[in-house]
């Protein structure tokens, strides 16, 4: 029950937020707390407030003072299209993560049979999973592009039969590459995920826009091997934001229409410019496309913590309570419950 636990750190969490004094903080996962609402709200040596962001100039110009929750000014009217079902972002959503790979960063998200795959989909819908997002190749700083058929051999038997035993399921593919991406949709999947922004794959934009399904369009500087080495920004938000505005209006003059935009936390960023990002997330919203984050375990959360990928599902959570706060309408995640936890919490802390 440690996603129940790390829930009830949220209140904690917020006076942090509200610059509230000091604490008795037993424990540990109180601690990392502390530590985590630091890097969060914490800037230049002062607390910040989500209104006190004044961004710097980008090819937008300046950008307006967002308001302290964004459910109050965001995009409620946003959907997609997912081969005739429509997903609306009303209210935040959750992506649930299955790898079908031996060498994924997080192990307890690695799937090697079907019972597998079977078992962990059927647990993450019942938590509340709205997507779930399969992929075959891991994407961890410094590893490697695997071949195309060993690719295929992981992914899409996976996704035959996931939605062959779970038809109403809606199936994201996580892939880079086009002929992925097609076997993907006809295997099952809905939706196209690919950490790439085309970049890998010359064909990817086209087959999306024949395939007429929505596409996941992440930022991310390099390839996977050597993405770490290229993490060099002036400003890395709105250098992701001019960047991400500069590929919609590319994929928009292909007809395509139902894009979800991923400022690609931890895919060539160091940890403080994620920090950047997130303090900053907010300002993606002119881009009027539903906001996907992807923080789950990551190195953002066990490095600063100090802890292992298996022991950041507290961290993991508060950020996901910041990311919330900031206007996120679709959380990537590990875990279903304790992701399905926090919104449920936020919507009560927002809406009283």
């Amino acid at each position: 029950m440690a996603w129940l636990f790390c829930c009830t750190k949220i209140s904690l969490f917020r006076l942090f937020q509200n610059n509230a004094g000091i604490f008795h903080l037993p424990g540990r996962s109180c601690r990392q707390l502390a530590t985590l609402a630091q890097r969060v709200y914490l800037s230049g040596g002062s607390y910040h407030t989500f209104g006190q962001l004044q961004p710097p100039k980008s090819a937008f110009g300046s950008l307006p003072n967002q308001s302290k929750r964004m459910q109050h000014t965001g995009n409620h009217h946003l959907s997609i299209n997912c081969k005739g079902r429509l997903l609306t972002f009303g209210q935040p959503r959750i992506m649930g993560i299955l790898n079908i790979t031996p060498d994924s960063f997080y192990a307890g998200s690695r799937t090697a049979s079907a019972s597998a795959w079977l078992s962990r989909s059927e647990q993450m819908l019942q938590e509340g999973a709205d997507i779930l997002d399969i992929g075959g190749m891991s994407s961890r700083p410094g590893a490697a592009v695997i071949g195309l058929q060993e690719e295929l051999d992981r992914v899409i038997p996976a996704i035959e039969t996931i939605h062959r035993h779970f038809p109403d399921a809606l199936l994201s593919v996580d892939t880079l590459r086009a002929a992925v991406a097609r076997e993907a949709v006809a295997a099952g999947a809905s939706i196209i995920n690919d950490i790439s922004a085309g970049a890998l794959d010359a064909d990817m934009y086209a087959t999306v826009a024949e395939l007429s399904v929505p596409y996941v369009l992440m930022h991310m500087k390099g390839r996977p091997e050597t993405m770490q080495q290229q993490a060099q920004y002036g400003q890395v938000s709105l250098e992701v934001l001019d960047f991400l505005a500069a590929e919609l209006a590319r994929l928009r003059a292909l007809g395509i229409k139902d894009i979800i935009i991923d400022p690609g936390f931890g895919f060539g960023k160091t940890i403080g410019q994620n920090y950047e990002l997130l303090r900053q997330l907010e300002i993606f919203h002119i881009l009027e496309a539903p906001l996907l984050v992807g923080l789950s375990r990551k190195s953002m959360v066990y490095k600063v913590l100090g802890v292992s990928p298996e022991e950041a599902l507290t961290g993991t959570s508060v950020l996901h309570w910041a990311a919330l706060e900031k206007g996120a309408q679709l959380l990537r995640v590990h875990d279903v419950a304790a992701a399905r936890q926090v919104i449920t919490l936020w919507q009560q802390m927002t809406t009283a």
